[in-house]
């Protein structure tokens, strides 16, 4: 009798290739715009500047943008990029960037790679297409992003294609919020200083800033391929629609913090390497309740960097 080949995903055999041990802290952040990479690509009074505008959330001086950018440009060139993007949260419930080219023609037949203070700090990217909690008409086209200094630029690989991201609040011509970054930032200022004003009065003269710390974690689901594109209610809703509940589901809660088999120990450890370069505190990770749910949790950082580091995540 001939033998036959297992079909399911399950009873597969797949070869795990394991490079040469290297420890997490040797490449942390190696894909992010860190302060520490801007310490050492920028001179002392340019960093000087621009630390103090992040902390006082104040704007940058063309000159210094310019500095900057050139920096943030040749940093972005090291790594391999080729395009630049502001990377914003339309209210979409995802991302969304527009890349453009650094080359930039400079006569005839010849490029030049270009990034200049007002690339850095400002886009206007078409907003016509984007949600508006219906606040603007259609055929308000216009739309500009505006940087994000708390939150560094970072690497974003997609095949063969690299592109520095850089997180950017998005807006209307008229100052309008079009995006979720823009609420959160006002949200984080306003209790900065309703909360030092009240530390103050109770005595605590020294206070100067208040941080909110946030630690987002995700719960996912994992599920083959194979087994995916046979559901078209996956593929098209994200969910299961139709079909017979499973012969097994959570009720014995035996799948909870219990032992992780190897091939999805393999996808998390992927996934946690790629967070760490992207400079991304992936902590925790276990079984969830549910057959073939799982979650990854991170370490509690500063509020807006915790939604940026949680879209990544998600992408």
């Amino acid at each position: 009798m001939k033998k036959m080949q297992p079909t399911l995903a399950a009873e597969r055999h797949y070869v795990i290739e394991k490079e040469k041990f290297v420890p997490v802290s040797q490449y942390f952040g190696e894909d992010t715009f860190s302060h520490a990479v801007i310490k050492e690509k920028l001179p002392k009074d340019v960093f000087k500047k621009l630390m103090q505008a992040i902390n006082e959330s104040k704007a940058l001086d063309e000159e210094t943008a310019n500095v900057v950018a050139h920096a943030m440009k040749e940093w972005a060139l090291e790594k391999g990029a080729t395009h630049f993007a502001h990377w914003f949260q339309p209210m979409t419930g995802t991302t969304a960037e527009k890349h453009d080219a650094f080359a930039d023609p400079c006569g005839p037949g010849a490029v030049i790679e270009r990034f200049s203070g007002k690339q850095l700090v400002q886009g206007e990217p078409d907003a016509s297409s984007f949600p508006s909690g219906g606040i603007r008409a259609t055929f308000e086209a216009r739309g500009y992003t505006a940087w994000d200094m708390s939150s560094p630029a970072f690497i974003k690989r997609n095949g063969i294609s690299t592109t520095l991201c850089i997180p950017t609040a998005f807006i209307s011509y008229t100052g309008q919020v079009l995006d979720k970054k823009t609420p959160l930032l006002r949200s984080l200022r306003a209790l900065n200083q309703s909360a030092v004003g009240m530390l103050k009065l109770l005595g605590a003269k020294s206070v100067k800033k208040v941080q909110v710390n946030l630690g987002i974690e995700q719960e996912y689901f994992l599920i083959d391929m194979d087994y995916y594109y046979k559901r078209q209610d996956l593929v098209l809703g994200g969910r299961t629609v139709v079909g017979a509940p499973p012969a097994k589901g959570q009720e014995l809660e035996d799948q909870y913090f219990g032992s992780i088999r190897e091939r999805i120990s393999s996808f998390m450890h992927d996934v946690e390497e790629e967070l760490y370069k992207l400079g991304i505190p992936a902590k925790t990770r276990h079984n969830e309740v549910a057959p073939s749910q799982y979650e990854i949790g991170p370490v509690f950082e500063e509020a807006n960097l915790a939604v940026d580091h949680n879209q990544m995540i998600m992408e």
